[in-house]
């Protein structure tokens, strides 16, 4: 029995609705693998396992929270924090309820991707293809296993529901249409700043597959090119159930300003909440130049990793001295290049112009130019640009396969091999995100000098126990990064740890004097203290609580609440000697005086606690 044909007489196969499950079941079936994830320390701390509010579930508190929080995560996306307040609500601190959750999102995300292009274009396998590809690349597997990245997956879901809407409005503009686009355009900016570009995504639209453009799809034209395979054309279009009012270029700019009005709130939010939080100091730090070379050198690095997508990790390091001009160079040639060409061919294959410049645009807010955090790229940042390249490659493929000749089995038994091969890799990189220790593993195996995966894969095997495993990735993590108090701070730790004290001192000391945060200045001299009373070197003890209070002399209370606290939980006359000494810096003279007879009862030959009492004109008096 023939398959049956549609309108545009394209063979419908597989059917809608089979392709839609198809989506949903080989996607979950290749990320199925989340079940067995933890949590990781990047940032699940801040979203879940340390977010009080979160683990609230949802309530009017976490609701109004959520509208107005911002300086956790440096940006405004409630509906972010309110799904992760569901999440909680249902599953509570099971990391497998968090995974799901993602991974469904994105099952709908591609099914959703799917039908857009088969309704705006009337080409179902194309369409599939594209859809399998953003559902199985293992590029994107950072934005589904990584539950903190729950951002990404959530907006752009009604980043796609909104273009969705778009195209319903374009097919009869109406005021109820365009507050539908509206409402799903705020929807998607209140998950994640990064669907800024949408009012730039629709004018592509507009241009291909809606071509709503006047004058740029005449039927003479149609005609001279009527053997040439690419987009549909107007009738195509009609002929697959949509018929669209075009306007000329400038009344399809001028239709887009209100919503240009959403867009500059939503930066103007974000980059408050970003420089508050900290998160555009690398903006500051980095030369305008050293970004511009490493912007375009990551564009043409997603390019290179959607075609050869190895050695992904989690975090890709700047380079300190900023990319070599030869590289920066090469990717600009490629993006000239390929812009040329695209753009002549703009008339004849219009899912080129539209793929590349929406791959192009809607990287814009996360290439670096404007700089956050201080990662040279990221995977993540992938997850709606490369959809534009997926179109270029289905839709190109389809075109070289027409010419060639090539018959519906053979198409179907390369994509079948490519998308295995994808979801082989898709696979493997999903059990890379099982714990904090894989997790950075991977990262140091698969990238050089790369000062937070060597730190972090450090604190994932101290959290394991294995300190002497653990000592060398610190080491190396100060090395490549010397002048990163932070990094000299838990190499002080794991050397503590190992009993290796004096050289503790030495890493303590040096991050002291490389920080002017006075948090960090004092957390420091506080542990410098602790080794000090270790040591049994108390004089060094009062002279580390005197340089903390000299630093902020607000942080006394705190450090006596610690201490306090660990001295009544491990009572010993070192212990009290060294609270006693903290007492007496603060000024608590009565306190002091009772926690050094407090450690002469512990421990009679303590003699320093006996000289510090004997200081304060109480000698004998135990």
């Amino acid at each position: 029995m023939r398959r049956p044909i549609n309108r545009t007489g394209q063979r419908r196969f597989p059917a809608v609705p089979i392709s839609c499950a198809l989506l949903i079941i080989v996607t979950l079936a290749v990320y199925s693998k989340v079940r067995n994830n933890s949590f990781v320390s990047l940032d699940d701390s801040i979203y879940i396992t340390q977010n009080q509010q979160v683990q609230g579930g949802i309530s009017w508190n976490t609701f109004v929270w959520a509208l107005t929080s911002t300086h956790l995560s440096g940006n405004w996306h409630p509906l972010t924090w309110l799904s992760h307040a569901l999440d909680c609500q249902i599953y509570g601190l099971n990391p497998v309820g968090h995974h799901i959750t993602n991974v469904l999102l994105h099952s709908l995300n591609a099914v959703i991707l799917f039908l857009l292009l088969a309704r705006a274009t009337g080409a179902t396998g194309r369409s599939l293809l594209v859809a399998a590809l953003f559902a199985l690349h293992p590029i994107n597997v950072e934005s589904v296993a990584w539950a903190a990245e729950r951002k990404n997956v959530l907006s752009t879901m009604f980043f796609l529901l909104t273009l969705g809407a778009y195209g319903w409005y374009a097919l009869r503009p109406n005021f109820k249409r365009y507050g539908l686009v509206t409402l799903l355009f705020v929807l998607a900016l209140a998950s994640k700043p990064m669907a800024i570009t949408l009012p730039f995504v629709f004018l592509l639209l507009d241009f291909w597959p809606l071509q709503r453009v006047t004058g740029w799809n005449s039927s003479q034209d149609a005609v001279k090119r009527r053997n040439v395979r690419k987009g549909p054309t107007q009738s195509q279009i009609i002929n697959a159930g949509i018929s669209l009012n075009q306007l000329s270029f400038g009344k399809l700019v001028r239709e887009k300003l209100p919503w240009l009005l959403f867009c500059f709130g939503s930066a103007v939010v974000t980059l408050i909440a970003q420089k508050s939080s900290g998160a555009l100091e690398a903006t500051a730090r980095i030369p305008f130049d050293i970004r511009l070379g490493n912007a375009v050198n990551s564009y043409a690095g997603y390019l290179v990793k959607i075609f050869w997508p190895v050695r992904l990790a989690v975090y890709y390091p700047y380079p300190s001295k900023g990319v070599d001009p030869w590289r920066v160079g090469l990717a600009a040639f490629l993006l000239i290049v390929t812009t040329a060409l695209v753009c002549r061919q703009s008339h004849r294959r219009r899912y080129l112009a539209s793929g590349w410049f929406w791959y192009l645009g809607t990287a814009v807010p996360v290439i670096g130019v404007i700089q956050v955090g201080n990662q040279a790229m990221a995977d993540r940042y992938g997850y709606v640009p490369l959809i534009g390249i997926f179109v270029m490659v289905a839709w190109g493929l389809s075109e070289v396969f027409d010419r060639s000749g090539i018959g519906g089995n053979l198409r179907t038994c390369a994509a079948v091999l490519v998308l295995g091969a994808l979801s082989f890799f898709t696979w493997q990189q999903v059990g890379y995100w099982r714990s904090d220790y894989d997790l950075w593993n991977h990262a140091v195996n698969v990238t050089e000098e790369n000062p937070l995966a060597q730190g972090n894969l450090a604190g994932a095997l101290r959290r394991l126990g294995r300190q002497d495993e653990a000592l060398s990735h610190y080491q190396a993590a100060v090395r490549l990064s010397p002048f990163d108090p932070i990094r000299h701070q838990n190499l002080a730790v794991d050397l503590a740890e190992l009993g290796r004290l004096q050289d503790a001192v030495t890493e303590y000391t040096t991050a002291v004097t490389l920080t002017s945060s006075r948090a960090i200045q004092v957390r420091t001299y506080e542990s410098l203290a602790t080794i000090y009373g270790s040591l049994g070197d108390y004089s060094k003890v009062a002279e580390s609580y005197q340089h903390a209070l000299q630093v902020d002399p607000q942080q006394g209370f705190g450090m006596l609440s610690r201490l306090s606290g660990y001295v009544e939980m491990n009572p010993t006359g070192e212990g009290y000697l060294s609270l006693g000494l903290l007492q007496e810096q603060i000024g608590n003279i009565p306190e002091a005086r009772a926690a050094y007879q407090h450690a002469l009862r512990l421990n009679p030959t303590l003699d320093a606690a006996r000289e510090s009492l004997d200081a304060l004109g109480e000698a004998g008096n135990k």
